[in-house]
């Protein structure tokens, strides 16, 4: 495909993709946030019926041997990164995508939330670039490093790489995971409107 086609077929799909966010309102912190305060689990369960498809055509792309999956260390930097981001949301009231949406919408707030989270990616990139934890380059080489807080690769095609395992294995086996938490919310809200009806 060319890279006119490439732009046209990304536009249109980002184009389906962002109207269907809009329109049904998903974000993934009201996934959390909605099931953890407000006992409802609309949008927990689209974001696991998301999770389990991206799962499964992820995974088997990469059995394929298609996609260029992302090589990143995990580590205790991924931790406090994914710590504070958690923390952003809450405070913005919405993810990075729905932040975008409302952006969109014309909200000023979400404007805010957004032009702040592009200053610190771009602090972030600056401090890549030095050479101490964290993150560390050098430490970083995709095996356990214990002195840099490093616990190596994990993904799908690490694995593969490493055991020979396809990746749509563990990619099944994830599924089945969220599987069990979806049939568990929808457990849990049959609990909830029976005991409302009594």
């Amino acid at each position: 495909m060319s890279v006119i086609g490439e732009c046209l077929v990304a536009f249109i799909f980002g184009s389906v993709v962002g109207l269907l966010v809009q329109r049904s309102r998903f974000c993934n912190t009201a996934a959390l946030r909605d099931a953890i305060l407000f006992k409802t689990f609309r949008n927990t369960k689209a974001l696991l019926v998301a999770m389990m498809i991206l799962t499964i055509g992820f995974t088997a792309f990469l059995t394929m041997g298609d996609g260029h999956p992302m090589h990143f260390d995990v580590g205790l930097n991924q931790v406090a990164g994914l710590f504070l981001f958690g923390v952003g949301m809450v405070l913005a009231g919405a993810c990075t995508v729905s932040t975008w949406v409302k952006t969109g919408e014309g909200n000023i707030g979400a404007l805010w939330a957004l032009l702040f989270t592009f200053i610190g990616m771009f602090l972030f990139s600056l401090l890549w670039s030095y050479n101490y934890w964290p993150p560390a380059p050098a430490s970083m080489t995709g095996e356990p490093n214990l002195q840099a807080l490093q616990l190596g690769y994990s993904n799908a095609a690490t694995l593969q790489e490493k055991y020979g395992i396809p990746a749509i294995v563990f990619g099944i086996g994830q599924t089945l995971v969220l599987l069990a938490i979806y049939r568990a919310i929808l457990r849990k809200e049959r609990n909830l409107a029976k005991l409302g009806s009594e």
